[in-house]
């Protein structure tokens, strides 16, 4: 998993040229991201991408464990009417790289509504530069 975080920590910083989790500086963000106050997940390159982490915020909104999180297709993660707003986000995220900004509306495993805001999103690459998936995070959000 170290190896993984790692990958989206270099990702976002490759294409923000910023560090995600300032606050973390001189100390092992890999090994503590897990337990930072903001969500962060991420999915693979499957047709239909599954979510293949999320630290304890981002299982906490969706309200799912580990092994229910990552076997879930990223698009459920929204709402049915707001799954075609994100369509076109990750279409742009995909040609630019990266966006930021991004406010919308998500449902957990439950139902319950949350709306993000300010969620940056962008493309993960491994150490060669391939493309391995997208990444998300937010540290605001407002339940519905």
């Amino acid at each position: 998993m170290d190896v993984h975080i790692r990958r989206l920590l270099d990702s976002y910083r490759r294409w923000t040229g910023e560090e995600l989790a300032p606050e973390l500086a001189g100390r092992d963000p890999a090994a503590e991201i897990n337990e930072a106050p903001f969500a962060l997940l991420s999915h693979g390159t499957e047709e239909d991408p599954i979510l293949n982490y999320g630290n304890r915020t981002a299982l906490r909104l969706w309200e799912m464990d580990w092994d229910s999180f990552t076997s879930t297709p990223s698009r459920l993660t929204a709402e049915p009417l707001a799954r075609e707003e994100r369509e076109r986000f990750m279409d742009d995220v995909r040609i630019r790289g990266y966006s930021d900004g991004y406010s919308g509306v998500r449902v957990s495993r439950t139902g319950r509504r949350f709306r993000i805001e300010q969620a940056v999103v962008w493309n993960v690459t491994d150490e060669d530069g391939r493309y391995i998936g997208q990444a998300a995070s937010f540290r605001k959000w407002t339940d519905l």
